[in-house]
């Protein structure tokens, strides 16, 4: 048993070396010679949880316009170059990280630098380009968000759950910061969050690490450090009790959310905390042999799909979440009173040796086997990083995970999913003709 884990989860051949500018840019490579391949990822440290009241989007409405012309290169440009290179390239916004990512033939590495290096110091924000722009940001909103039941209970559900952590708040932003948004706003969080001293480059693939050093210190090495003031956190204050919701929108078919507050590793004295859970959620609902798909879904027939999620490893504690969609004849009611029997019965028993050895060699196969993609490897040294952690976590957490026992999971289940720390959120799909006249009416 445990065979794969002589396989490390940066797979592939060499070990990753890490290097640091002198103005701060942290430098982290990965050689994989599989093929010709090289993937730039430049990670900065801001997201959406960084964000003030009143300006939450502007990360992400920042990463639109990165794409929207420099000093050096015209708008829209930056992608044609990469495409007439035979690469491909785009860029996401997450809740503590904004990444900007190329795939090209590693003789064109040094290229997707220097058009990064450019953008980090030379962007220009064109008031046209920006009107335009927050406009599709609004639109995209309205269709993930306002027009979508699912997405729409998430966002309520997180601002629910949440009274002060900046989790509450979505990454799109609330839609009436991007009605008021400007561009002096971006300009402004260009200039604080955007230099090298907050900034990661990862690169895997067919590469020489000394050469990919050289290249980053060719590029971003003259670009100089910011002085900004330390990001500050309010500690979100203690639930004493049970949080509850219900969305009533039309829809096609209710959902039930389950979310108990969770610590992330950061906040734990006793790491083996965090490890218990990652393998507690697994066993609750990762996968097609997990119980609430084994019990909930197949045996009782209760809902049409049920899993769970957790994440050791974010910048702040979050949440053990818990998502169903019940079967056709079930009510939310029935189907929240299965989850707390199968929540409970964590609480209550100890999982058994089997069931433990299962779930374990499931959790670390699916850590290093998913890890395979060269992406998929800068991705993850990029997200613990800028989270805060030591990319060297990605693999300790495999020894971790294999030494967690049925009474840490037990431990955890009683100390964390507990009512105390609960917050559930029921949509309810009601005719479109209901909500029209209850939005008359009020």
């Amino acid at each position: 048993m445990f065979l794969f884990l002589a396989l490390p989860v940066l797979a592939a051949g060499e070990k990753v070396e890490e290097f640091m500018l002198d103005n701060g840019m942290k430098v982290i490579v990965k050689p994989d010679h599989r093929a010709p391949v090289v993937v730039s990822q430049v990670w900065y440290k801001v997201g959406s949880s960084y964000e003030l009241p009143g300006t939450t989007g502007v990360s992400h409405v920042l990463e639109h316009m990165m794409f929207k012309g420099t000093k050096n290169v015209p708008p829209d440009e930056f992608s044609r170059i990469v495409a007439a290179l035979g690469g491909s390239e785009n860029a996401f916004t997450g809740i503590d990280y904004t990444a900007y990512f190329e795939t090209l033939s590693k003789k064109h590495l040094e290229r997707a630098l220097e058009l990064e290096a450019d953008r980090m110091q030379n962007l220009l924000l064109d008031e046209k380009e920006f009107r335009r722009e927050v406009a599709v940001v609004r639109e995209e909103r309205r269709l993930r968000t306002d027009d979508d039941p699912n997405g729409l209970l998430w966002e309520q559900f997180n601002a629910v759950a949440w009274r002060v952590s900046p989790y509450r708040n979505p990454v799109i932003g609330w839609m009436h910061d991007l009605e008021v948004m400007t561009v002096a706003d971006l300009q402004a969080w260009y200039d604080q969050w955007y230099s090298p001293d907050n900034a990661l480059l990862v690169v895997v693939g067919d590469v020489v690490p000394a050469e990919v050093l050289a290249l980053a210190k060719k590029h971003f090495g003259a670009i100089p450090a910011r002085k900004r003031e330390a990001w500050r956190q309010r500690p979100e204050p203690e639930q004493k009790g049970p949080v509850r919701m219900t969305l009533k929108v039309p829809a096609e078919q209710p959902v039930l959310l389950m979310g108990y507050k969770a610590p992330a590793m950061v906040d734990l004295k006793d790491p083996a905390e965090a490890y218990a859970l990652v393998v507690l959620s697994s066993i609750l609902g990762d996968g097609d042999s997990s119980r609430l798909s084994a019990s909930v879904v197949r045996d009782q027939g209760l809902a049409v799909s049920a899993s769970s999620s957790y994440d050791a490893f974010s910048r702040l504690s979050g949440l053990l979440e818990i998502e169903a969609i019940p079967a056709r004849e079930t009510d939310l009611d029935e189907l929240e009173k299965a989850l707390r029997a199968q929540v409970k019965r964590l609480r209550d028993e100890p999982v058994s040796k089997a069931e433990l050895e299962r779930v374990i060699n499931r959790t670390l196969a699916a850590r290093v086997f998913a890890r395979d993609s060269m992406f998929y490897q800068a991705m993850l040294i990029g997200m613990r990083e800028t989270n805060g952690y030591d990319w060297r976590s990605l693999d300790e957490e495999l020894e971790h995970i294999r030494a967690v026992t049925a009474e840490q999971v037990r431990a955890v289940a009683r100390k964390y999913l507990v009512d105390q720390r609960l917050t559930v959120a029921r949509l309810e799909p009601v005719k479109k003709e209901q909500a029209t006249a209850g939005e008359k009416k009020s």
